[in-house]
């Protein structure tokens, strides 16, 4: 069956054949059901997440968005809640709670295990966006006086409620950390090795503050595939995992994405947000954005006279103002990238400015000799006006680009996304400056 086509599914529903049903639902992963339960009415949903798995439901729970949870926790009993808290991992839990209404989150907790309870608590205190908020405590943990033996036997023991068995954390009696040894390693010693000889004293951590986005790029750094969270007493509390790293992007880049298409950030999918909400995101930086596009409209009134006596200036206007802007977004782009990747840093800003002060000379250059010979052509014996125009884009350039490559990392230093200094934002500040350098341009050459 194609996981993308689910009509033969939907049609089991439809008909209530749900025997066939539970026949068919385990040939499919769980992200692909989950997606299928999600492609459901609310009341479907019911019936059909009380045919999957006993041992799955929990782990499809986990794929489902929030609204779909919440609607599942309503409807089924007390028994089944408890259920499924239990088997979630911890850092799934977390996450499904932070969704939920208190009084549905006290229901919850309030059918979980004693031990469940306390760790769900324990990781809900964590700063959201942090490690501490992303990690899972379900690792497999090992003492350095241990043999290999002794270490596979744990692992054989524990490895089912172990969200990773890849990478194994070394602690002493107080927890903390003081090594890390593979799987593959530990196959590759003798079985009466010791652990504390063959471990890896080394080891890459993060502490629970630490803002995820640094730990993504850890893990690209690194290429790991876990990484061990201390906390301030060095103490082993959990792993993050790259799974949960590869969301962590997905949410950063999708915040990026809207905060530099000048809307609030929000982590409901399009097709599920209001169009209240949607309108609501947008309409605040429209609005300043709007308002300070009003200078652009004040520095024409203030060249008004120098219009009226040669109104084939303002033809030019809206190629210098796009011109500006497109650069100035080019360069604001490429440095919010380049600071979300961690390859560029405020001690950067020198070599930032040089860098883009180079290339808007270069491109300013060509634009202002292509344009200078097409004015030429389209207006001759108008040399003054040509060199205006062309000399007037040639520093609208310089600025934009400049402008562009420095506001992120002003933005930045006053502890603000870089993101925010995108396109629109730039794009209505080179306007006004570049209206600014024109007309004193035109002033000096002409008037």
């Amino acid at each position: 069956m194609n996981i993308q086509d689910f009509s033969v599914l939907k049609r089991l529903v439809d008909s209530k054949d749900f025997k066939t049903l539970k026949e068919t639902l385990p040939l499919l992963q769980d992200a692909d059901i989950a997606d299928f339960l999600d492609s459901l009415s609310r009341e479907q949903v019911i019936l059909v997440f009380r045919s999957l798995p006993k041992d799955r439901a929990a782990e499809i729970f986990a794929y489902l968005p929030s609204d779909k949870q919440e609607h599942i926790v309503g409807a089924i009993t007390d028994q089944e809640v408890g259920s499924i808290i239990d088997q979630l991992f911890v850092d799934d839990a977390a996450d499904f709670l932070e969704e939920l209404p208190a009084n549905v989150v006290k229901r919850v907790l309030q059918h979980a295990s004693p031990g469940t309870r306390e760790l769900v608590n324990q990781f809900l205190r964590y700063t959201p966006e942090s490690a501490g908020s992303i990690m899972t405590a379900e690792f497999v943990d090992l003492r350095k006086d241990m043999l290999v033996s002794e270490a596979f036997a744990r692992i054989r023991r524990t490895a089912l409620d172990k969200e990773t068995v890849y990478t194994c954390y070394v602690m002493d009696a107080n927890r903390h950390l003081e090594g890390v040894v593979t799987v593959k390693n530990l196959f590759l010693e003798d079985e009466s090795a010791v652990i504390g000889d063959i471990m890896e004293r080394n080891v890459i951590y993060a502490h629970t503050t630490d803002d995820q986005e640094a730990v993504a790029r850890m893990f690209s750094r690194y290429d790991l595939l876990s990484l061990p969270v201390v906390d301030d007493e060095n103490r082993l509390v959990g792993i993050v995992t790259v799974d949960d790293i590869v969301e962590v992007i997905q949410q950063e880049a999708t915040e990026d994405f809207q905060i530099m298409a000048a809307m609030a950030p929000s982590e409901t999918p399009y097709l599920k947000t209001s169009v209240l909400s949607l309108a609501k995101n947008r309409i605040v930086w429209l609005l300043i954005l709007m308002v300070s596009a009003m200078i652009t409209g004040s520095i024409l009134g203030k060249y008004e006279a120098a219009i009226v006596s040669m109104p084939l200036l303002i033809t030019f206007v809206p190629m210098l103002t796009d011109t500006g802007g497109n650069a100035g977004s080019q360069s604001s782009t490429l440095v919010i990238r380049g600071m979300a990747l961690g390859d560029i840093t405020l001690k950067d800003g020198g070599r930032v400015l040089l860098k883009e002060l180079a290339v808007s000379s270069l491109v300013g250059l060509g634009l202002g000799a292509v344009n200078f010979v097409r004015l030429i052509l389209m207006y001759p014996g108008d040399y003054l006006v040509a060199l205006s125009v062309s000399v007037a884009l040639f520093a609208t350039v310089l600025l934009a680009k400049t402008v562009g490559g420095l506001l992120p990392l002003v933005a930045k230093a006053m502890k603000q996304d870089p993101a925010i200094m995108a396109a629109p934002v730039i794009t209505t500040i080179v306007d006004a400056l570049s209206l600014i350098i024109y007309f004193t341009v035109v002033d000096f050459l002409i008037l």
